[in-house]
C-alpha cells in the first residue's frame, strides 16, 4: 500500500490550510487520483490495522438499503454512532439512530419518499446492466441527490462510482470521493469498494481488474497530524489476497445480498498495530 503512503505524503507537501464545518481544521488538496490492480493483491491499509470485517458489515449495510445506524451497531460496528444520536436525529425530525436518506436508501431507492423505498433500485439496476449490456458506459450507481443532502447530518463523501467491463470478462472500478479523511476514512473507502468490486464481479462472473479512486476535497484534520507522521515511519507491508469461500452459487443480485463475512477470507493479511484518532463530527 505504498499509494496510500504517497497519498499521505501529497497532502502533507502540497497541501493548504482550511476552516471546515466541524471546527477542527484540515490540511487539505483539492483533486488528486490513486490506482490499485486488484490482481496484485487485497489494497489493504498494512502500516496500521484496519478491521476488515467492518469494512464488510457497513458495505453489506449500504447494499441492504438500510439506514438505521441501531442495525448497523448490532453487528458490532459503531462507526456512524456520532451522527445518529438523539442531538442529530432531532434537527431533521427523526428518532435516534435513524440516518435518513443515506448511502442505502441512495443506492436502493433513489429519488424515492422516504422512509418509502418506492425510488430507483441503482443496484440491481447496475447488475442487470452489466449482465446485458457490458458494454455500457452508463454503470454508474450515484449517492448524491441534491434534493436530499441537506436533509441528513452526512451527506454522502463517496458520491458516485462507476463500472466498466473490459473484454467481457474484467471488471473495473472508479470511485469519485466529494470529501475524504486521510487518516481515519480513506482506508475504509479504499477497502470497501475494493470489496464491492470483487463481490459485484464475482456475481456477474467477471474477474476483478483495477480500482480508481478520484478524490475532491481530501484533507488530513488537524488533531490526526501526529498519528500521519507515525504512520509515515512504519514500511507498508505484502497485501494480502481475498478469497472468496463456498461463494459458487452466490450469482446476481440475490446472490449480492446473501454474502455473509464466512464467505470472505483476507489471506495473509498482516499489519502494524492500530494508531487511534478521534472523529471529527
Amino acid at each position: 500500500m505504498k499509494q496510500y503512503q504517497d497519498l499521505l505524503k501529497h497532502i502533507l507537501q502540497n497541501g493548504a490550510r482550511h476552516e471546515d464545518r466541524t471546527g477542527v481544521g484540515t490540511i487539505s488538496v483539492f483533486g488528486y487520483q490513486t490506482r490499485f490492480d486488484l490482481r496484485r493483491g487485497f489494497p489493504i491499509v498494512t502500516t496500521k490495522r484496519v478491521p476488515f470485517r467492518w469494512i464488510f458489515e457497513e458495505l453489506t449495510w449500504f447494499l441492504s438499503g438500510d439506514t438505521n445506524e441501531k442495525n448497523l451497531n448490532a453487528r458490532g460496528v459503531d462507526i456512524w454512532a456520532e451522527w445518529a444520536d438523539a442531538e442529530h436525529t432531532r434537527k431533521f425530525g427523526r428518532e435516534e439512530g435513524d440516518l435518513g436518506p443515506v448511502y442505502g436508501y441512495l443506492w436502493r431507492s433513489f429519488g424515492g419518499d422516504y422512509p418509502k423505498k418506492n425510488g430507483v433500485d441503482q443496484i440491481a439496476r447496475l447488475i442487470k446492466e452489466i449482465e446485458t449490456n457490458p458494454n455500457s458506459r452508463r454503470l454508474i450507481v450515484t449517492g448524491w441527490n441534491p434534493e436530499t443532502c441537506d436533509t441528513v447530518a452526512l451527506p454522502p463523501c463517496h458520491t458516485l462510482f462507476q463500472f466498466k467491463v473490459e473484454s467481457e470478462k474484467t471488471l473495473h472500478c472508479q470511485l469519485y470521493q466529494r470529501s475524504a479523511d486521510a487518516f481515519l476514512g480513506v482506508p475504509f473507502n479504499i477497502g470497501s469498494y475494493a470489496l464491492l468490486t470483487h463481490l459485484i464481479a464475482h456475481v456477474c462472473n467477471l474477474e476483478v481488474g483495477e480500482f480508481v479512486h478520484t478524490f475532491g476535497d481530501l484533507h488530513v484534520y488537524s488533531n490526526h497530524l501526529a498519528q500521519v507522521e507515525e504512520l509515515l515511519k512504519r514500511e507498508p507491508l505484502k497485501l494480502p489476497e481475498l478469497e472468496l469461500v463456498n461463494a459458487e452459487n452466490l450469482k446476481g443480485l440475490e446472490g449480492l445480498l446473501d454474502f455473509k463475512y464466512e464467505n470472505l477470507n483476507l489471506r495473509n493479511y498482516q499489519s502494524w498495530g492500530k494508531i487511534a484518532a478521534p472523529v471529527a463530527v
